[in-house]
């Protein structure tokens, strides 16, 4: 680190022993609704399987060993423009190594990156070619799990982009490359509009806004598609017809829904496990079949042990009152789209500068937690034809 990182300090996971008691002890004395008539997860979580993954997770799932994976890394805090900051710093032993922004989304955290963080910071490791090989800062989204909950409101994408450009200045990179997935599919493009004379690449997966069409399909467009774009049509329409409630709830009352989400854990545990099931891999009859039971508690208990599920959950409400409009980009561009996405590469056109695309028949919403030997390889490939 440089010296105009002095502000930066040292960081470890260390949740205290009587915060661990107190989640036991609250799905312990779970209230639990009746279950509702009709086909298992058709109206949401089911009962049944709720129980039984909130046994496990107050029972029997080892919090200090998901801890101590996250402490494996170097871990750090600092404050910009008034906010805590939290990230790993990771550093390759390759001595030419690209500096690369890893960026997650919601209802994700750093858990989701610590799959690839081997493979992309020390490919020689993993029997990969290391002359294409990653220094990797990996930060918590402003009011995310570490990063500590909101110091005041406009903490926007952009707003974030800001802010993680200016942690890579504290750091002393002066070009990298940056990688996001779902809301970091949103902050990842907006650095390159910060600096685009900075940013190498942006390289995006999960990725919404700015990937899609805004309206309606018109039926010349949809004649014009591929066999694929209909399928992503068709699963965004679907999702608008009865996947978005927690979007609209979280876009308008952020603070309302807060409430239980921070009083209860199972609470917190159904509002985000819906979403391993839903935005995985289709043909998995449960969320751990996709994605292990483990890593999913890991992600969601680091949410409740930081208390941010509100502000986190706020994210929302500021990309849909924030009033910015994004402006077209002309840093290359590469999109990892998976078998559960949505992007479109026509409507991508629109806005950035697409310069690799790749097409995956597997995995979905939580890449790097699902497929992530094939995460790691798309952005293995995007950045080294970037030269």
């Amino acid at each position: 680190m440089t010296e105009s990182s002095a502000q930066i300090r040292p960081f470890r996971v260390e949740i205290a022993e009587a915060a661990i008691q107190d989640l036991k002890a609250r799905i312990a004395n779970t209230r639990w609704p009746e279950q509702l008539p009709g086909a298992e997860w058709e109206r949401g979580v089911p009962v049944s399987y709720l129980k039984e993954l909130a046994a496990y997770w107050g029972n029997e799932f080892d919090w200090r060993a998901a801890e101590e994976r996250l402490n494996q890394h170097a871990q750090y805090l600092t404050e910009i423009d008034g906010q805590t900051i939290h990230f790993f710093h990771v550093r390759s032993p390759e001595p030419n190594a690209t500096p690369l922004v890893l960026l997650h989304g919601w209802p994700g955290s750093v858990v989701e990156f610590l799959n690839v963080i081997g493979p992309l910071s020390d490919p020689r490791a993993h029997g990969l070619d290391p002359d294409q090989a990653f220094h990797l800062v990996i930060p918590s989204m402003a009011g995310f799990g570490f990063s500590t909950p909101l110091s005041d409101s406009g903490w926007g994408s952009m707003r974030n982009a800001k802010a993680f450009t200016q942690l890579m200045s504290m750091l002393g990179y002066e070009k990298y490359g940056v990688q996001g997935g779902d809301y970091g599919a949103f902050v990842a493009p907006d650095m390159g509009r910060v600096a685009p004379d900075r940013v190498i690449g942006v390289h995006v997966n999960a990725a919404t806004f700015g990937f899609i069409p805004l309206g309606p399909v018109s039926d010349d467009d949809l004649a014009d598609m591929t066999a694929t774009e209909r399928e992503r049509i068709a699963r965004l329409g679907h999702w608008t017809a009865e996947q978005d409630g927690y979007f609209k709830i979280q876009a308008t009352r952020p603070q309302t829904v807060g409430y239980g989400l921070a009083d209860s854990p199972t609470g917190q545990l159904a509002w985000i496990v819906e979403k391993f099931k839903e935005w995985t891999n289709s043909t998995k009859a449960l969320p751990e079949d996709a994605v292990s039971r483990d890593e999913i508690l890991a992600d969601v208990s680091v949410y409740w042990f930081t208390g941010t599920a509100t502000s986190s959950a706020n994210m929302y409400y500021e990309s849909t009152h924030g009033g910015e409009w994004p402006v077209p980009s002309n840093v290359p561009t590469g999109v990892a789209a998976f078998a559960e996405d949505v992007s479109i590469r026509r409507y991508a056109e629109e806005g950035h500068n697409i310069v690799h695309w790749s097409d995956f028949e597997v995995g979905g919403h939580f890449a790097a937690l699902e497929t992530p030997d094939l995460l790691v390889g798309d952005i293995r490939e995007f950045f080294a034809a970037l030269g």
